[in-house]
């Protein structure tokens, strides 16, 4: 067993709608102090699988990591979805799961500036746990845009109800229905956005809405360092497997890959790579840039940020600030994405000689 991953009790199933639940889950004494988290990250679990032996899926979180209550992520069933329907029908307490710990950088730099929270469907998963968190421990206001199916679909409508009561100075929920209002369209989601330009904004739900949400915030100005995006695919690998055989099996990919960009020049040197992450500055001038740039910062014991090491999530996103590299797999970014700079770290190898890049936001 990878010594990264716990095994964990599960303490209680909460059926949030007809089509979602909520998994709570106790902390072990191997586990305590490996599942600190951040609010809107992620836990990757393992679901038993006949065909493959484990089916590798992240779910976010939706508790809060100031409040009392148990470790909590909750799922909403797809349609075809193995792993999903296996933790709504299957899965009950006394119980146990396998998981890595918390992951992601879908997280308020600041809990004290005011937030625009876009959620559709069971993207409000970690967006209600970023409006949690800064309820209790910081002082910005926080607006919240959710679109949903039909008012059925709504996830945590009693705790968005009781929040909104505790907070009416600060919190302002506005619930968007397709069974009412229809899809909402760019222009629409630009005239809401509209008046809260000065905030920092948080969006995650499925890929047309993101989409919509982006390009209307990018239409208002909202600078980059201001808009965040949270992405999932389905882990084609296996997380859980010993790190080292997984480095391998990519290397072996990697070598039989077709790259885009084989024609550039090799580098003939070291390469300088400078990293900002968790409010710290790192700078090296011994990267080899032979191995993507996660590995090497693993080699030198920086903790940053990794889910799948295959391309398949946005765990180990970071900012190109400077410099050019290739990716050798990409599941989870758009062109939109590549455009603002974002780069997946488990995948990149650098084509210039100096690199800089960052975490923070």
């Amino acid at each position: 067993m990878d010594t990264d991953s716990f095994v964990l009790p599960v303490l209680g199933i909460v059926e949030e709608t007809a089509d979602a639940c909520s998994v709570q889950l106790g902390l072990t004494p191997e586990a305590e102090g490996h599942f600190d988290y951040r609010p809107g990250q992620f836990l990757t679990v393992a679901v038993p699988s006949d065909q493959t032996g484990l089916a590798a899926r992240c779910y976010s979180l939706s508790s809060s990591p100031v409040e009392d209550g148990p470790l909590t992520v909750t799922v909403k069933r797809t349609v075809d979805g193995y792993a999903s329907n296996w933790i709504c029908d299957i899965l009950k307490p006394g119980d146990t799961i396998r998981v890595l710990p918390p992951s992601g950088i879908f997280t308020p730099a600041d809990l004290n500036h005011d937030l625009l929270l876009f959620a559709g469907g069971s993207g409000v998963t970690p967006i209600i746990s970023i409006a949690r968190t800064a309820l209790a421990s910081g002082s910005g206001r926080i607006v919240v845009f959710y679109a949903n199916r039909d008012e059925s679909s709504v996830i945590f409508a009693q705790e968005w109800a009781r929040l909104s009561a505790e907070h009416p100075d600060r919190l302002v929920v506005v619930h968007w229905l397709e069974s009412v209002q229809g899809l909402p369209t760019q222009e629409q989601l630009k005239a809401f956005a509209a008046h809260f330009t000065t905030y920092d904004a948080f969006c995650c739900g499925p890929a047309p809405f993101m989409k919509s949400v982006s390009l209307a915030l990018r239409e208002l100005e909202f600078p980059r360092e201001r808009r965040h995006q949270e992405k999932f695919v389905s882990l084609g690998g296996n997380p859980f497997g010993d790190v080292e055989e997984l480095q391998k099996a990519e290397a072996t990919l990697a070598d039989a890959d077709d790259h885009e960009d084989d024609d550039k020049p090799a580098l003939s040197g070291p390469v300088r790579l400078e990293v900002e992450l968790d409010g710290q500055s790192y700078e090296f001038d011994d990267y080899s840039g032979k191995e993507p740039i996660l590995e090497f910062l693993e080699s030198k014991g920086v903790d940053a940020p990794f889910s799948c090491r295959e391309g398949n999530c946005s765990a180990c996103a970071c900012m190109l600030l400077e410099g050019e590299v290739r990716m050798k797999h990409n599941e989870v970014l758009d062109d939109t994405d590549l455009a603002d700079g974002i780069r997946l770290a488990c995948q990149s190898v650098p084509l210039t000689e100096k690199l800089r890049i960052t975490y923070n936001g």
